[in-house]
C-alpha cells in the first residue's frame, strides 16, 4: 500500500473518535498495553511531559515543545486531532513523521491490529511512542486525547504532568459534572511525579489537589504574574502562557537546563517551531477572516471576549458544530448582533446544518445555511464589506476543512 492507501485502510478498519465519536472510545488500557508490548515498550524509553485538560492543552503542548526546542533539545510532540493531515499529530522538532514511516509501521503490524482491534487513537499513540523512541528524542510532549485516566497516552511515567483547564466537555463519556471530569483528568497524576495546574475554579482545584495528595505528588499552581507573552493570539493564551512558565520552573527544579532566553524565544517562535494552526489564526484580510478551533462553552466565552476587542463594521460568523457537544450552551453565548452562515463539517458526528440553524434561531442567531464549510466561507466573503470581520469556528472540523 502507498501512503494514501494506508490512511484509507486505517480509517476503514480502526474506529476513530474524530469521526464517529463515543463508539471509538475504549474504557481501559488493555489495547495500548498490548500494542506497546509488541513494540518492546517504547514509551519506557523516552522522557515525557504529559498534558491533559479540557481547553488549552494543545496550545500548551506546542508552547512547551517550542521552548524546549529553543533550548536545543530534540523534542517529540504528539497532539490530536490533526487539521490538514494525519502526520501533524507526530513531530520531532517541528518535522512531521514521514509518509514512509507510517506506511512501514502499518505494514508491519496489520495482523496485530486485526488481533488486538485497537482504536485509531490507540494505534496512533503506539506509533508516536515508537517513532520517538527510535529517533532517541531528549523529551516528548504528550497530549492526552480524551480525559486522562483511561486515555491511551496514560501508560507513560512522565517527568512532569500538566493539567491546563477543566470544564464541561464530552459529558457523555467523562461525566455530567465538572468534578467528575476533573477526576478523569487527574488520572494522569502519577505517584511522586510533580504536577502543574493551570487556571481553574476552586471546585476543580479541590479535586485535583486531593488526587495529587493521594499520589504523594507535589502540585504547583500557574500564576498570571509573569512578564512573558507568546505569539498565540486569543484571550485564553495568557492562561496557557502562565501554565507553560510554571511548567518550565518545575522542569528546571528537576534538573532540566532551560534558560530565560529559550523560554522567551520559544513562546515567540511557537508557530515557526511547531507549525501550530487554527488558534485565532487570520487567513485573509479585507474582509479579515479569523479561524479558531475552540468549541465548548469555556472556549467560546474566550472567543467572544476576543471578538469584542476586534475592530469591524459588521461581524459575520461561519459556524458548524458536532452533535455530541452542548450545542444549546454554545449558541447561548454567541453574539446576537452578528450575521450568521451555518454549515456542517463532513464527518459522521456532525450536527446537520438544518438542525443547527433551527436551534440557533431559538437564540435569535439568524442567517443563511450552506452545508459545505468552504462554500459557507465564500458566501460570507461575498456578502461582507472590506471592513467587516468574518469568524470561522464552532468545531475543530469546520476549521480543518477551511484550512
Amino acid at each position: 500500500m502507498n501512503y494514501q492507501e494506508t490512511l484509507d485502510w486505517l480509517f476503514q478498519q480502526l474506529a476513530s473518535f474524530q469521526r464517529v465519536g463515543q463508539s471509538a472510545y475504549k474504557e481501559d488500557l488493555t489495547n495500548i498495553d498490548a500494542l506497546c508490548d509488541l513494540l518492546n515498550h517504547p514509551q519506557n524509553k523516552i522522557k515525557c511531559i504529559h498534558v491533559a485538560g479540557t481547553n488549552g492543552k494543545g496550545s500548551t503542548c506546542h508552547l512547551l515543545a517550542s521552548v524546549l526546542q529553543e533550548q536545543g533539545y530534540k523534542v517529540g510532540l504528539y497532539t490530536s486531532p490533526h487539521l490538514k493531515g494525519f502526520r501533524e499529530r507526530i513531530k520531532i522538532n517541528g518535522a512531521m513523521i514521514s509518509e514512509a514511516e507510517v506506511v512501514e509501521f502499518v505494514k508491519n503490524h496489520q495482523a496485530d491490529f486485526t488481533d488486538i482491534s485497537p482504536s485509531f487513537f490507540e494505534m496512533t499513540t503506539a506509533l508516536a511512542f515508537a517513532h520517538f523512541a527510535h529517533n532517541k528524542v531528549d523529551v516528548a510532549v504528550i497530549e492526552t486525547g480524551l480525559g486522562g485516566r483511561l486515555d491511551a497516552t496514560n501508560i507513560i511515567r512522565p517527568e512532569l504532568s500538566v493539567i491546563t483547564n477543566v470544564a464541561l466537555d464530552h459529558q457523555n463519556i467523562l461525566g455530567d459534572a465538572v468534578e467528575l471530569i476533573a477526576k478523569e483528568k487527574a488520572g494522569i497524576i502519577k505517584t511522586g511525579v510533580p504536577v502543574v495546574f493551570g487556571s481553574t475554579t476552586e471546585e476543580v482545584l479541590s479535586v485535583l489537589k486531593a488526587e495529587a495528595q493521594n499520589k504523594k505528588s507535589s502540585y504547583f499552581l500557574s500564576s498570571l504574574e509573569h512578564s512573558y507573552t507568546s505569539a498565540l493570539r486569543g484571550a485564553c493564551q495568557q492562561e496557557n502562557t502562565a501554565t507553560v512558565c510554571e511548567a518550565v520552573r518545575q522542569m528546571r527544579a528537576l534538573g532540566w537546563d532551560i534558560s530565560d532566553e529559550a523560554l522567551e524565544s520559544g513562546l515567540q517562535n511557537v508557530l515557526k517551531n511547531t507549525q501550530l494552526r487554527g488558534r485565532w489564526e487570520q487567513i485573509s484580510e479585507r474582509p479579515k477572516v479569523i479561524c479558531d478551533t475552540g468549541h465548548n462553552t469555556h472556549a467560546i466565552e474566550s472567543i467572544v471576549k476576543q471578538l469584542e476587542e476586534e475592530p469591524y463594521q459588521n461581524l459575520w460568523m461561519v459556524i458548524g458544530m458536532v452533535g455530541d457537544k452542548d450545542v444549546d450552551a454554545v449558541l447561548g453565548l454567541l453574539p446576537k448582533h452578528a450575521k450568521y452562515v451555518f454549515c456542517q463539517p463532513n464527518i459522521p458526528r456532525a450536527l446537520s446544518v438544518e438542525v443547527l440553524s433551527e436551534k440557533a434561531a431559538q437564540y435569535l442567531l439568524l442567517g443563511t445555511s450552506i452545508q459545505n464549510p468552504k462554500d459557507a466561507l465564500v458566501k460570507a466573503q461575498k456578502l461582507a464589506n472590506e471592513d467587516d470581520l468574518i469568524f470561522v469556528g464552532g468545531s475543530t472540523f469546520v476549521v480543518a476543512e477551511i484550512l
